[in-house]
C-alpha cells in the first residue's frame, strides 16, 4: 500500500507528490486528506496525502513516519476544490489546500491537538461500590465520593484530590470519562423572529432551493437583507441542510452572529481571523463532525468542510475583503460558485451597492435579480448634503465644517449618536521639515510614514517599520518639523477639544487589535454608552445602530482620488454603506459629506441614492475604456530586490507575451506598480486585457514555470485584481 503526498514546502519546483510507502500500523487508519509526517532528504516534515495505492513503479521508497492527526482529513469535495483553487489562483497545490485549513492544522503547523476535555468520575460497578462503602469506614472522602456516585450524581474529576481518585481508579471501583469542551458554546435559541415584510417575503418565494442559481438581491440599506437571508436558511435547515453566510468584516460578525444565535442557538459555528488558535479549531471540528448546521464568517469561511450544503450567502458583495490579496489569489464569489454547483445549491448575493459587474450579469439574467427598495418599519433614507470644504477652509473650519458642527451639537442635545468617518487611520499622514524639506519615510518602501500619536511613533502601513519620533530633524538637526494630513486619532482630537461633554469612542485598527475589541466596542455603542463614534471603513457596513441619527464623512475626496478605474465604483460604494448607518429606525437619519470636490457625478449620485444612474455613468466608461465587464484583466507583476534585474525581466515578460499572444489579447506596460517598493521589493507591472481566459492561459502558465526557479526575480499572477 502506497501513499502520495504533497510535502509542505509551497515551492513551484516541488509542486508535485512523492510516493511513499505506507506502514503495516498504518493501513487501516490512514485516509487521503490527512496530514502526516514523512522523511524527505536528510529532514522529518510535514505532508498531506492526496492519494492512496495499491501499487507503484517507483523503487527505494521511504515509509510515512506518523499520521500527524487522525481526527481531521479532508472529504473528497475539498480534495477537488485545492484542485479548483490552483488553477484559479495558479499557487502550489499544497499552498491551496493549506489556505483551507484553519491555523492550528495547517500542513507546516507544529502543534495539532487543541482539544479540550472535560474529564468526569463513572462507577465500574453499583454493587461493588455499594460493598466497598459499606466495608471500608477508614476513607471518608473515597466513600462520599462513591455515594455521590451510587446516587446518580456526575462529578467531575476536579473536584476531588488525586490522593482521593487514584486509590479508586487502582482498584477498579471508577473509570474517567472524557468529554469534548468547545471554548465557543452558545444554546440561546428559540427568539421571537420579526414578521417578514410582503417584500421580504416575496425575495423569499423568489429563491429557488435544491438549484444552483445565483441571486442577486439589491436591497437598499436598512431595506432587512439579513432577515430574508436567516429565513431562506431556516428553510434550508429544515430540509435537513446546511448553510454557509460569509461578511466582509469581522466588525461585522458580532452584530450578525448575536442574530444568528438567537435563531439558531447551538447550530451556529463562526469562522474568521479574530478567534484564538483554539477557538478556530474547536469551531472547525464542530463542523468536521457536522454538529452545526450554519456557519457564519470572513473570506475563509467559504472553505470549511460542511456537508449536504443548501444555501451559500455573501452579504455585501461588493467588497474588496473577499478578494485574497497575497498567495493564492482568489476571490470567495469563485469559490462560493463552485461549491454551489457541487452542491446543487443557491448562491445569494446581497448588497445596497453591487459590483457594477454582478449587476450587469443581472440585468443579462445571468444572475436572478431580487429588488429591495424600502426600509423596514417606518424608516426612510438619509437626508444627504454635501458641504463645500473650499468655502470652509476660508472660514478656517480646517476639519469639522460649520454644517457638521451645527448637526453635531443638535444631535448630543436630543441624546442621539452620531458617527464621524474618515478613512484613514493615525494622527497623521505626513512629517516633513519647514527649514531643510526631509520627509520620513520608510526605508524598506517608497511612502511616508504616518504619525501615530497614542505611540509617539511614525509607521509604515505596508511593511509595519517603525521609528520614534523625535522634535529635532534627523537631517538638519532643527526643530522644525511639522505635519500634515489627516488621520482618526487627529479627528478624534479635534472632536475631543470640540465637544468635551461627548462621550467618544475610536473604531480603527489601530484600536482593534486586542481579541474581543470589537465586540467590546459595539456593546458600548448598542448600550447607548457612547455618544459620537469615528473610524474607518470598519463603520461604513452593515452596522446596524438605531440611535444613529447623523452620519460626518470628513474627507470624501480620499477615495475619489486612488488612481483605479474603479475609484468612482468604490467611493459610491463606501459613502452609501456609511450613509446607510444614518436613520435605520423612525427617527429620520442625515448625512452630511465634506469635499473639495462639490461638483463631482459620484458625489451627487450618492446624494441622490441613485445607483443605476451610477452604474450607467460608470459602464458608459467602462466600455470605452474596455474595462470590466467589458474585458477581463490579469495583472503580472514582476519583482526583485534588484531594480535592474526586475526592470530587464519586465521587459522579457512583455516581450515573451507580444510573441505568444494573439492580437485580441491588450497589453499595457510595463510600469511601475502603484507602490513601487515595498519592504525592499522593487515591483512592475504588465496589465492583461482580454475576453477569453484561455487566450492567455498557456502563456501564464508558462511564464509561471519559468519563473518559479529564478533565484533573484518572482513573478506574482493576479487572475481578475480587485486593484491594478
Amino acid at each position: 500500500m502506497y501513499a502520495e503526498v504533497l510535502v509542505e514546502y509551497g515551492v513551484k519546483s516541488l509542486d508535485r507528490s512523492f510516493t511513499y510507502i505506507v506502514p503495516n500500523y498504518l493501513k487501516t487508519k490512514l485516509k487521503t486528506g490527512m496530514k502526516v509526517v514523512v522523511p524527505f532528504g536528510h529532514q522529518v516534515i510535514n505532508g498531506f496525502v492526496i492519494n492512496i495505492k495499491n501499487e507503484t513503479e517507483t523503487d527505494n521508497l521511504k515509509e510515512i513516519i506518523s499520521i500527524t492527526n487522525e481526527e481531521f482529513a479532508l472529504n473528497d469535495e475539498l480534495l477537488e476544490l485545492g484542485k479548483y483553487l490552483k488553477e484559479v489562483s495558479m499557487c502550489s497545490l499544497i499552498t491551496a489546500y493549506n489556505t483551507m485549513f484553519p491555523s492550528s492544522m495547517k500542513v507546516k503547523s507544529i502543534k495539532s491537538n487543541y482539544n479540550l476535555y472535560d474529564i468526569y468520575l463513572e462507577l465500574v460497578n453499583k454493587d461493588i461500590a455499594l460493598k466497598y462503602v459499606k466495608n471500608n469506614k477508614r476513607a471518608p472522602k473515597r466513600n462520599e465520593l462513591l455515594t455521590r456516585l451510587l446516587q446518580s450524581e456526575t462529578i467531575m474529576q476536579k473536584e476531588y484530590s488525586s490522593a482521593v481518585v487514584k486509590p479508586l481508579l487502582a482498584e477498579n471501583l471508577i473509570y474517567l470519562r472524557k468529554e469534548t469542551k468547545y471554548r465557543i458554546n452558545q444554546n440561546v435559541s428559540n427568539i421571537s423572529k420579526p414578521k417578514l415584510t410582503l417584500d421580504q417575503e416575496n425575495a423569499v418565494s423568489l429563491v429557488e432551493l435544491n438549484k444552483a442559481n445565483t441571486y442577486l438581491i439589491h436591497g437598499i440599506t436598512g431595506s432587512g437583507k439579513t432577515e430574508v437571508y436567516m429565513s431562506l436558511i431556516e428553510k434550508v435547515i429544515a430540509s435537513g441542510k446546511t448553510a454557509i453566510m460569509l461578511v466582509p468584516e469581522i466588525s461585522l460578525t458580532t452584530q450578525i452572529v448575536n442574530r444568528f444565535y438567537s435563531r439558531f442557538g447551538s447550530d451556529v459555528a463562526i469562522f474568521h481571523s479574530a478567534l484564538s488558535a483554539g477557538e478556530r479549531h474547536d469551531e472547525y471540528k464542530k463542523i468536521f463532525l457536522g454538529e452545526v448546521k450554519v456557519v457564519v464568517g470572513t473570506r475563509s469561511a467559504i472553505f470549511v468542510p460542511l456537508r449536504n450544503i443548501g444555501i451559500i450567502v455573501i452579504d455585501e458583495e461588493h467588497s474588496t475583503n473577499y478578494k485574497q490579496e497575497n498567495n493564492p489569489r482568489y476571490h470567495a464569489l469563485d469559490i462560493a460558485k463552485k461549491r454551489s454547483l457541487n452542491h446543487n445549491a443557491p448562491l445569494i448575493l446581497g448588497s445596497a451597492t453591487p459590483l457594477l459587474e454582478s449587476y450587469a450579469r443581472s440585468q443579462k439574467e445571468v444572475y436572478k435579480l431580487i429588488t429591495l427598495d424600502k426600509r423596514i418599519g417606518d424608516a426612510s433614507l438619509p437626508k444627504i448634503t454635501i458641504v463645500d470644504m473650499a468655502e470652509e477652509y476660508k472660514k478656517r473650519n480646517m476639519i469639522i465644517s460649520e454644517d457638521l458642527d451645527k448637526k453635531i451639537k443638535e444631535k448630543l442635545l436630543k441624546k442621539e449618536q452620531i458617527m464621524l468617518f474618515l478613512n484613514r487611520r493615525g494622527f497623521t499622514r505626513i512629517v516633513t521639515c519647514k527649514n531643510c524639506g526631509y520627509t520620513y519615510k520608510c526605508p524598506h518602501c517608497e511612502i511616508t510614514l504616518t504619525y501615530h500619536k497614542t505611540s509617539n511613533n511614525l509607521k509604515c502601513h505596508y511593511c509595519g517599520y517603525t521609528v520614534l519620533n523625535e522634535e529635532e530633524c534627523p537631517s538638519c538637526k532643527e526643530n522644525s518639523l511639522t505635519s500634515y494630513g489627516l488621520g482618526t486619532e487627529k479627528l478624534e482630537e479635534e472632536v475631543r477639544e470640540k465637544y468635551p461633554q461627548a462621550k467618544v469612542i475610536r473604531m480603527d485598527a489601530d484600536t482593534t487589535t486586542k481579541k474581543g475589541s470589537h465586540e467590546k466596542i459595539i456593546t458600548m455603542i448598542e448600550n447607548e454608552e457612547v455618544d459620537i463614534i469615528l473610524g474607518t471603513q470598519m463603520i461604513s457596513k452593515g452596522l446596524d445602530f438605531p440611535k444613529v441619527t447623523l452620519v460626518g464623512v470628513i474627507n470624501a475626496d480620499d477615495s475619489l482620488n486612488i488612481p483605479d478605474f474603479r475609484s468612482g465604483e468604490y467611493t459610491f460604494s463606501l459613502l452609501h454603506q456609511v450613509s446607510g448607518r444614518a436613520g435605520r429606525s423612525k427617527i429620520p437619519g442625515e448625512v452630511i459629506i465634506q469635499t473639495f470636490n462639490s461638483d463631482d457625478k459620484t458625489l451627487n449620485f450618492v446624494k441622490q441614492n441613485d445607483y443605476l444612474n451610477l452604474y450607467n455613468y460608470e459602464m458608459n466608461i467602462r466600455r470605452l475604456l474596455k474595462y470590466p465587464p467589458y474585458f477581463y484583466l490579469t495583472s503580472i507583476k514582476i519583482t526583485s530586490k534588484d531594480y535592474k534585474e526586475a526592470s530587464s525581466e519586465a521587459t522579457n515578460v512583455l516581450n515573451y507575451l507580444k510573441r505568444s499572444l494573439n492580437n485580441e489579447v491588450i497589453i499595457l506596460g510595463p510600469t511601475t506598480a502603484a507602490m513601487f517598493k515595498i519592504n525592499n521589493i522593487y515591483r512592475f507591472q504588465i496589465i492583461l486585457k482580454y475576453k477569453n481566459f484561455n487566450f492567455i492561459k498557456d502563456s501564464l502558465r508558462n511564464l509561471d514555470e519559468v519563473y518559479s526557479a529564478h533565484k533573484k526575480v518572482s513573478l506574482e499572477i493576479d487572475i481578475n485584481p480587485t486593484r491594478i
